[in-house]
């Protein structure tokens, strides 16, 4: 549960459509993969981001790999919710965990409130910020919940790849 909330945030790859004007704050992505390492420095964490149906949604593919391990899978959904007027998302992974989540900015900063994960009959609250470094880089920076309050869980710098 713990790996795909450090993929959760990222993915980039194919290019396409520009996307749709909710989408400009995640539109830096799309068309591009990014890649970070886990604070063990061994598994890769790997973001491909498109966007999908001329633009009205953006999708992240991501796996994290570690050497000797089945890599772990997972992928975002993004799309416009024009009810609640917000970003909202949709993660699902390979060992059948889901998570139902809004993306918001702060300035420069994608925003992901706190939301549940579900997997395997367990639930964690987490939460997530991406901040933006430049055209080819950005911070994630992930907390869960704890019954003492927020917890940081991992911090992962996301490179922008040459290749897909």
């Amino acid at each position: 549960m713990r790996k795909w909330l450090c993929l959760l945030c990222l993915l980039p790859y194919g290019a396409g459509a520009q996307g749709e004007a909710p989408f400009q704050p995640l539109a830096f992505l799309a068309g591009r993969c990014w890649q970070g390492f886990l604070a063990d420095g061994k598994q890769a964490d790997r973001h491909c981001f498109s966007w999908v149906y001329d633009g009205k949604f953006l999708r992240d593919e991501h796996v994290v790999r570690k050497p000797g391990n089945a890599d772990y899978r997972g992928e975002t959904l993004y799309f416009w919710d024009p009810s609640k007027q917000q970003i909202q998302y949709l993660y699902i992974e390979n060992q059948g965990g889901f998570s139902l989540g809004t993306m918001s900015t702060d300035k420069n900063d994608l925003v992901f409130a706190p939301t549940s994960h579900v997997a395997s009959g367990a639930t964690q609250t987490y939460r997530s910020r991406w901040q933006r470094s430049g055209d080819d880089a950005y911070e994630v920076i992930t907390e869960f919940q704890s019954k003492d309050g927020w917890v940081p869980r991992f911090r992962v710098h996301m490179q922008a790849l040459t290749e897909k």
